[in-house]
């Protein structure tokens, strides 16, 4: 079977059950909630209007930041779905027919992540679209600008559909090298929901740690975005943050670490 049927097999397989627009769904309301609640505050904030002894945040980059939600806190779906792809065939046998019908298994590997490619920018286009649409009516409503109409903005919103992209393939090394779904998932979720913020918060603290804090994969994405929710009272100079580019290439180094060591690890194995 050539890469061209592979890819199409792939992308029915995929788009022929509920998961991806159930985890699409999960993510819009996540992402447009939470965009939601931090520009209802952070608005208000910028206006003085918060009360108390809330301090005024600035307008500049604001909007940017706020858009940044879509990244910030969702990039765990992307991941999800990337892990899925994979070791839900593993979970329900589906991936021996597949090898029958197409024995050269980096053929298969390639298909999955052509389509991850597909499925990273649909998802990157509803986190934006939930971060956008709940967070800019409060800009609006309280006089800020929403800068939709800037340069800056849909370059960040190009940067923000490439790190989704990124976030899927990265899933799909991580299925490919733990081929039991749950222990799969349940490490995505450890790492990313605990283990990793916690050491990004202790770099507040620690010093010399955010030297290295730095390169872990959700520093690394909030990096290429160019903003995020976590790093508003950082310095834009700080060395603490990558430039974008650099964001870029490290969450590009572990999507091909990961997709390789699962090829030579574990996709060549047996898998029944």
């Amino acid at each position: 079977m050539s890469l061209t049927a592979a890819t199409r097999s792939e992308t029915t397989k995929q788009f022929s059950t509920a998961m991806w627009w159930i985890l699409a769904l999960v993510l819009a309301v996540y992402v447009g909630f939470t965009a939601a609640v931090l520009g209802y505050v952070f608005a208000a904030a910028a206006t003085g209007s918060l009360g108390g002894e809330a301090p005024p945040l600035p307008e500049d980059g604001l909007a940017g930041t706020l858009y940044s939600t879509a990244t910030a806190v969702g990039y765990v779906f992307p991941l999800l779905i990337g892990t899925l792809m994979v070791t839900a065939e593993f979970r329900h046998k589906t991936l021996t027919p597949t090898f029958l019908a197409t024995p050269r298994r980096g053929r298969v590997l390639w298909a999955k992540l052509l389509v991850g490619v597909l499925l990273g920018v649909l998802y990157g286009v509803v986190g934006i679209a939930a971060s956008v649409g709940a967070s800019a009516g409060f800009l609006l409503a309280n006089d800020l600008d929403a800068e939709l109409t800037s340069p800056e903005i849909w370059a960040q919103f190009g940067r923000m559909l490439l790190a989704y992209v990124l976030w899927v393939l990265i899933g799909i090394g991580v299925g490919a090298l733990v081929r039991n779904q749950v222990g799969a998932i349940v490490g995505v979720l450890v790492f990313t929901q605990f283990l990793e913020p916690v050491g990004r918060a202790a770099a507040a603290f620690v010093d010399g740690l955010a030297e290295y804090t730095r390169y872990l994969p959700g520093a690394a994405s909030d990096a290429l975005a160019g903003a995020s929710v976590f790093s508003m009272g950082v310095p834009a100079d700080s060395s603490s943050t990558l430039e974008w580019w650099a964001g870029g290439a490290v969450l590009l180094g572990y999507a091909v670490v990961l997709v390789v060591l699962g090829h030579l690890l574990s996709w060549r194995r047996d898998v029944s």
